[in-house]
């Protein structure tokens, strides 16, 4: 990408009042925007971005054994499933959560079974146990925030310490993200599937981890294989989301020449993102704050991005 090439993209940006974008290909800072300089310095509200944070941790934890394995029912943490009615709960797993395949009845946005309801009670964890299942374990994904939570309850059963003091210690640390702030619950569990503010340079940098397949710098923080099966296509989506899911990330491709080109992303509310495409050597970040009503967000990979990687 030339400078004359991002002209397009820098007008989407100016006129959509994007709070940030970074591009950074094979090593290189191709594009570092911020709308005003502190969007540089103040660590922003990712949304759903979170959710790929807590999987990366959940990786971490499996290769460093301390979480079985993927496919360990979740009873063994939380053992009142023994008891439910439906004894389908006994069969989620790890991976169903990750997945977000456990079949929990749910609507995500709005209604008796939606992460804004678990918000307003006293115990979130237990509001999500207490769902009824709409769906065998494993058979369908549907969105739900209140799976993310479950993983950030096991973090803290199985390491003995927060999610975010884990993630200090393995994962930010090592990054150099020493600015950030993670909302909690009602137990003072941190929340899986949203609540987390990070700058957007730190962002790069846990997406420039996954493009780099786990190492950074020296240090290698996540195991490959564990990471590919994180970013695989595991499960269809089904609209208005179209692709795959992985754990806890988005999986799609684009054409490109008659090729399929596939990427990942982590997607929050509103327009944040972080994409990592293999292939081109490629990891975007997008952030936005101005939004509503009025302003839908816009996907600035799909819209101007995927344009620009066409044309080299």
């Amino acid at each position: 990408m030339n400078t004359q090439q991002l002209d397009p993209l820098l007008r989407g940006l100016q006129e959509l009042e994007i709070r940030s974008c970074l591009i950074r290909q094979k090593d290189i800072t191709v594009l570092e925007y911020y709308r005003e300089p502190q969007s540089a310095t103040e660590p922003g509200k990712i949304n759903s971005c979170t959710k790929s944070v807590v999987a990366a941790l959940v990786c971490i934890a499996i290769d460093q054994h301390i979480l079985p394995h993927q496919d360990t029912n979740i009873r063994h943490f939380f053992p009142q499933l023994t008891h439910d009615k439906d004894i389908r709960k006994r069969e989620i797993t790890l991976s169903h959560l990750l997945t977000m395949s456990a079949g929990f009845k749910w609507s995500e946005f709005g209604g008796a079974n939606s992460f804004p309801t678990m918000t307003k009670t006293d115990d979130w964890v237990q509001f999500v146990l207490s769902q009824p299942l709409s769906d065998a374990p494993g058979s369908r994904m549907e969105y739900n925030s209140g799976c993310s939570q479950l993983l950030t309850a096991i973090l803290r059963q199985a390491t003995g310490q927060s999610a975010a003091a884990f993630a200090e210690q393995q994962l930010f640390h090592p990054l150099g993200i020493d600015s950030y702030r993670w909302e909690t619950d009602p137990q003072g569990t941190h929340t899986g599937g949203f609540g987390l503010y990070l700058r957007p340079e730190d962002m790069l940098k846990f997406g420039l981890l996954h493009q780099q397949e786990g190492r950074w710098k020296e240090n290698r923080l996540i195991d490959p294989l564990t990471l590919k099966q994180a970013t695989s296509p595991l499960m269809n989506t089904e609209p208005p989301r179209t692709g795959y899911y992985g754990w806890h990330w988005w999986v799609s491709s684009f054409t490109n020449r008659a090729a399929e080109i596939g990427y990942y992303h982590a997607l929050g509310y509103g327009g944040q993102y972080i994409v990592v495409v293999p292939a081109y050597d490629l990891t975007v970040v997008v952030t936005a704050d101005r939004f509503g009503r009025r302003r839908k967000a816009v996907n600035v990979f799909q819209e101007y991005i995927i344009p620009l990687l066409r044309q080299e």
